[in-house]
């Protein structure tokens, strides 16, 4: 299994960034070929020891980090990763890597 976790930073207007992200952007990202699974962040994202410099994480699972190459190199994934300029004005960080359990 490989994921693709996308730090979204605070927006500038975090109920229009939530309005736009679960109308537009989760159904774009829903079409990526070869998506097992996308799951969110319910509430504050937080460190140990209180707030984060994020306002939601979001994980989207596949199965190689190839199949993640592959889904944004399709045409709805240039589609999904342009849809972040319309709405993620406080930035996002995207880390992809394979999984293994421990």
């Amino acid at each position: 299994m490989a994921k693709l976790i996308a730090l979204y930073k605070h927006p500038e207007d975090a109920a229009a960034f939530d309005r736009y992200y679960f109308s537009t952007h989760v159904p774009l990202a829903k079409t990526l070929p070869g998506l097992r699974k996308y799951d969110v962040s319910n509430g504050g994202v937080n460190t140990p020891a209180g707030p984060s410099a994020y306002h939601l994480a979001a994980t989207l699972y596949f199965d190689s980090v190839t199949s993640i190459q592959a889904a944004f190199a399709s045409p709805e994934g240039q589609k999904a990763a342009a849809d972040l300029g319309n709405f993620a004005d406080g930035g996002v960080e995207l880390l992809v890597f394979d999984t293994k359990e421990v």
